[in-house]
């Protein structure tokens, strides 16, 4: 098994993407590259702990490799924002590619130049790429909310739904 951390902006609308791929053995939300050990979504959202909301993912690379869950990131963020995506701001927003590895690094980095190279946006690609650090989960109300409140989530979506359909499809 192997392990993918990425940040995307808000948490909740990151976690289902990746839950419905064939070979993801989990998904969870949490906090991670920040100063504070064990931080609280409210210290987080106070924009004091230096932390990032964000998914750690264990997949079974058998069936699913590292470079097809960086396309699935792609095609869930404005990669063109670095300070937060959608209607949610700021540096706990930003959105990063973690990497576990120097594999990993090498293949988001030939991504993301691949994603520029292709023209899709007009403004740079911003997403950073950075080594993964300690990753702590988020309280147990975060887990897979888009199923347990899926009215809430849909309201919180719903301005990026309209980016990626028209940006990704």
């Amino acid at each position: 098994m192997e392990r993918a951390i990425f940040a995307g902006g808000c948490f909740w609308c990151m976690v289902q993407p990746f839950e419905e791929q064939e070979g993801i053995l989990s998904v969870r939300s949490g906090y991670t590259a920040g100063h504070v050990s064990n931080p609280t979504y409210e210290q987080v959202c106070s924009k004091t702990t230096g932390h990032t909301e964000a998914v750690e993912i264990i997949f079974d690379p058998k069936k699913i490799t590292f470079s097809d869950l960086v396309e699935i990131y792609w095609a869930q963020t404005d990669p063109t924002d670095a300070f937060g995506q959608f209607e949610d701001r700021g540096d706990n927003y930003r959105p990063v590619i973690f990497y576990c590895d120097d594999r990993q690094k090498e293949i988001a980095e030939q991504s993301k130049a691949a994603l520029q190279a292709s023209g899709r946006f007009d403004k740079p690609i911003v997403t950073t790429i950075e080594p993964a650090q300690p990753f702590y989960e988020a309280e147990e109300y975060h887990q897979g909310f888009y199923q347990k409140s899926p009215e809430r989530y849909k309201e919180s979506s719903a301005i990026r739904k309209v980016f990626l359909k028209e940006n990704w499809k």
